[in-house]
């Protein structure tokens, strides 16, 4: 991830591969949009998986002092969209996201390159790294 881009990121990253959220996609908006800065764009496999992957990214940013300013679909479990200021996070269920096709919509949005969960550990300072990079 590109250092210009605030270090926080790691961490919305590293709670939505904490419950093992499939399609994990980070999109630069900064050039797009006066809104956000970045989005997050994931998926559950279930109603119950995209209620749980929001609660756990709720919760670990609040262990960092981060609070959302909005909450949006945790009843429903199809879409749930968390607005941080300058990271929004949308969890869909897989089906609404086909439909919704926001990586289309926000096509000229740059993507941010995103470790692989299965290689992601956190290091100090809530930055990650590639288990391999330990030497």
């Amino acid at each position: 991830m590109t250092d210009d881009i605030d270090a926080t990121l790691n961490l919305f990253i590293q709670a939505v591969f904490d419950k093992k959220a499939a399609r994990v996609v980070a999109l630069d908006m900064r050039e797009l949009t006066s809104f956000a800065d970045v989005f997050i764009i994931c998926s559950g496999r279930s109603n119950r998986q995209v209620v749980a992957i929001a609660e756990h990214i709720e919760r670990q940013m609040r262990k960092h002092k981060i609070k959302p300013l909005s909450v949006e679909g945790t009843a429903e479990g199809h879409w749930v969209l968390m607005d941080y200021g300058h990271v929004i996070v949308h969890v869909f269920f897989e089906s609404v996201r086909s439909f919704y096709d926001l990586e289309g919509l926000w096509s000229d949005a740059r993507r941010i390159p995103i470790p692989a969960a299965a290689s992601l550990k956190p290091v100090s300072g809530g930055k990650l790294r590639r288990a391999v990079d330990e030497g």
